[in-house]
């Protein structure tokens, strides 16, 4: 530590040796006498935490006399840097002699072992006190009054007895269900005593030595909360909370700093850096488990928002999904986009009608199921391949099968896909197995000017009104088995080369005559 001038180093002496070495020094005493107590009442399973407050004591002594022969602290660190590390180093042992000691006189509550909690009861109080002086020593550094060195005056308010009704409240509040928690410290005795302080709530705990080991535990596991030291030696605690808000399969994990430092500054660092909360050394039992258990709960609420989400989600791929089974996309995203009318006019579409030959006799002979099938085979198939030739298909009616090229997006080769698709549908028809009943289609096309657009509410479909519908459909109504009949303007409108054979004029009425073609 530096120190400013001889009044400072003076006083700091005076602090350290009476405030400091008088408690660190009973506490140690007592902790002799405890062990000694433990073994004449026949009390093994209580020594190895005994021995782990004899062995934190003995650090927080030899740390005191450090501090009082002035070789706590190197002259070449920063006033505030030394300042923290100091506070840090005799809180991290003070942490271990107070969580141990808690555990240790509610063990002997239980066992009704009077001498042993008036001891515990002792150690705490010393080691309460200790905490009290040990942020006077930065003060009498940055050469404040001696006047801080004297206790706080006493409040009014009885805080023990309302710490044991907060206590009483929350264990009765509290929900049984426990976390998977991941304690990250690189002091042992800090990482053994806030495991065995959670895993006695229900708390299922793994812990990591550094910010390193923890990742690797991260990337193996699942976790509800971490609770993160912020000093330590591989990735400060800091660099690790920005690490985990950076990616998101950690993102979500709520995590609680952990530290003996306890400025303004730390606290708000972490938080800024995605820390849910910030918890100083030693801990308070009440305020840890009421923190710990508070977090828990808000993750479990943000897992059911992240579950019910997902399942939104879900059923909204599966809705669009189901629209766009029925409904061109661009019609899909016009609806999406807020138009409520959809009624176009288009100048150049193609329309093809196709419809089975005797359908009602072979319906008449095949059984539902049956019938039902096969046409879904041959409707399915047809599907695949408006597809492959991106022509539209509008609706099935019937036995009648009807597409449209060229809407609801232009297209200049409109009359060479939907002649395509024709001859790829006569030729899945072929390609089935013979059998006495296969399906035989007439095929009509024509091309000119329609009006397409949305209708109905319920089963809404996207339909075509216009001349060229009713003249396409006459073309199929006309035209022959296992052919593809096509109008004057559909041949005018074609691009390709196409062997066409003429036909006949049909008069249409209303319409007048029109001239066909055969598609080979």
């Amino acid at each position: 530590m530096s120190i400013g001038n001889e009044f400072q180093h003076q006083a700091i002496a005076a602090h350290v040796a009476q405030r400091l070495a008088g408690p660190a020094r009973a506490i140690l005493g007592f902790q002799e006498l405890l062990v000694e107590q433990a073994r004449d009442l026949s009390l093994p399973d209580m020594q190895p935490d005994l021995e782990r407050i004899g062995t934190a004591a003995r650090q927080l002594n030899g740390l005191i006399d450090h501090l009082l022969d002035g070789t706590a602290c190197s002259e070449e660190v920063p006033l505030t840097e030394a300042e923290a590390r100091l506070r840090h180093d005799l809180r991290t042992p003070l942490n271990a002699i107070i969580g141990y000691s808690e555990m240790l006189l509610e063990d002997a509550r239980d066992v009704h072992e009077h001498p042993l909690t008036e001891d515990l009861g002792v150690i705490l109080a010393a080691a309460a006190e200790l905490l009290k002086q040990v942020d006077a020593i930065a003060g009498l550094s940055r050469g404040h009054a001696i006047e801080m060195l004297q206790s706080a005056e006493q409040s009014g308010i009885d805080a023990a007895g309302l710490e044991r009704l907060l206590f009483t409240t929350e264990r009765e509040a509290w929900t049984d269900q426990g976390g998977r928690i991941l304690v990250v410290d690189d002091v042992a005795s800090n990482r053994d005593l806030l495991s065995r302080r959670l895993r006695r709530e229900g708390h299922r705990v793994v812990t990591a030595e550094s910010g390193l080991s923890a990742l690797a535990r991260l990337a193996e596991d699942e976790f509800d909360l971490i609770l993160l030291d912020i000093l330590m030696p591989d990735m400060n605690g800091i660099e690790m909370l920005s690490r985990l808000k950076s990616e998101d399969r950690w993102r979500h994990v709520p995590v609680i700093m952990i530290s003996g430092l306890s400025e303004v500054a730390a606290v708000a660092k972490c938080i800024e850096a995605g820390a849910d909360d910030y918890l100083t050394k030693p801990f308070n039992p009440v305020l840890l488990r009421a923190r710990i258990n508070s977090t828990l709960e808000k993750k479990r609420w943000l897992d059911r928002e992240h579950h019910y989400l997902e399942q939104i989600e879900a059923e909204k791929r599966r809705g669009d999904t189901l629209i766009h089974a029925i409904l061109p996309d661009q019609i899909v995203s016009r609806l999406q986009d807020g138009e409520e009318i959809i009624a176009d006019r288009f100048e150049e579409v193609s329309i093809l009608f196709a419809d089975i030959v005797g359908f009602s006799a072979i319906a008449t002979r095949l059984p539902p199921s049956d019938l039902v099938s096969r046409l879904d085979g041959m409707f399915s198939r047809f599907d695949l391949l408006t597809e492959q030739h991106r022509v539209e298909k509008i609706k099935t009616i019937g036995d009648a099968y009807m597409a449209a090229c060229g809407i609801p997006e232009p297209a200049a080769d409109h009359a060479d896909r939907i002649v395509a698709l024709a001859k790829s549908m006569l030729q899945s028809l072929r390609d089935m197995p013979p059998e006495r009943d296969r399906f035989r289609v007439r095929i009509g096309i024509h091309s000119g000017p329609v009006v397409a657009g949305l209708i109905g509410r319920l089963r809404f479909v996207y339909d075509v009104w216009g001349e060229t519908v009713n003249i396409a459909s006459r073309l199929e109504s006309q035209g022959v088995a296992d052919g593809i009949q096509i109008s004057e303007a559909t041949r005018r409108s074609l691009r390709g080369q196409w062997t066409l054979e003429p036909r006949c004029a049909l008069d249409l009425r209303g319409i007048g005559t029109i001239e066909t073609y055969l598609v080979q």
